[in-house]
């Protein structure tokens, strides 16, 4: 597929790299962007080489939100399927089987900044900063608060979907929304890194990891536990776990074959 609005590429083959490529709009979400960034987070995930989903932002923003320019004109019926189409991309993160990687430089604001916090995991320059600004000019980020919510709970995203500040990315960590906070300088390589050693793992039990977490997620708590021991149980019976005891009693890498 031919993209005008993201740009794609490939670390060792088995990481796929997504890049937003809007720069001089310092990569807004427009309907073509949130189309191709759909379409590709599917494609990544289709692909049987692929282990590991990174999403980037080209230039000086990971991404400031959606494209205000594609909000006049519309009926009520428009504008609620418009909106869908911008946040198609973050939920269906979720149901992907592979691990997703927000490499955060810059602004995240808005929906860039559900974007990020609807990454399994996240990274982020020592400099990035991020934000539920909508609010700021007469909007709201209800959709995006969604992720955000289940990163960090009720009274602190109330508060960002509220007051529409930029937090830093040291705050960010310390709220949930970040795994990792890096130098600017490092941020492409410790990405790299990151996702190299998730590679290296099993890709059936990253698959069978991430999907039974987020299903398991809004059971109840004893339903919760039976729900994950059946995942384990099916993992248990996996050719890649079967290699893996192996390998280690035989004290060598383990060769997976994602089965």
């Amino acid at each position: 597929m031919t993209y005008t609005t993201i740009k794609t590429d490939s670390i060792n083959k088995n990481i796929a790299v997504i890049i937003l490529n809007r720069p001089d709009a310092l990569n807004t979400f427009n309907t073509p962007l949130a189309e191709e960034l759909y379409a590709a987070l599917l494609t990544a995930d289709a692909d049987e080489a692929v282990r590991v989903i990174m999403i980037k932002g080209e230039g000086r923003a990971f991404c400031a939100g959606i494209d205000v320019k594609e909000l006049e004109g519309k009926s009520t019926l428009d504008y609620e399927r418009w909106i869908d189409s911008m946040e198609r991309p973050l939920h269906v993160i979720s149901t992907l089987g592979k691990p997703v990687i927000a490499v955060h430089h810059g602004v995240a604001a808005a929906n860039g900044m559900g974007l990020v916090a609807s990454a399994d995991l996240v990274i982020s320059a020592d400099t990035a900063r991020m934000g539920l600004t909508a609010i700021n000019v007469g909007l709201n980020c209800v959709g995006p608060v969604i992720p955000v919510f289940r990163c960090i709970g009720r009274k602190r995203a109330l508060e960002l979907l509220f007051s529409g500040r930029l937090i830093k990315a040291d705050e960010a960590m310390s709220m949930g929304l970040v795994n990792r906070v890096v130098p600017e300088a490092e941020l492409d390589e410790q990405a790299r890194l990151w996702a190299e050693e998730l590679a290296a793992k099993s890709p059936v039990a990253l698959r069978i990891a991430k999907t039974a977490f987020y299903k398991a997620e809004d059971m109840s708590y004893e339903k919760q536990f039976a729900y994950m021991n059946e995942a384990f149980a099916r993992l248990c019976s996996t050719d890649d776990a079967k290699e893996g005891v192996n390998a280690f009693f035989e004290k060598r890498t383990p060769n997976w074959t994602g089965r």
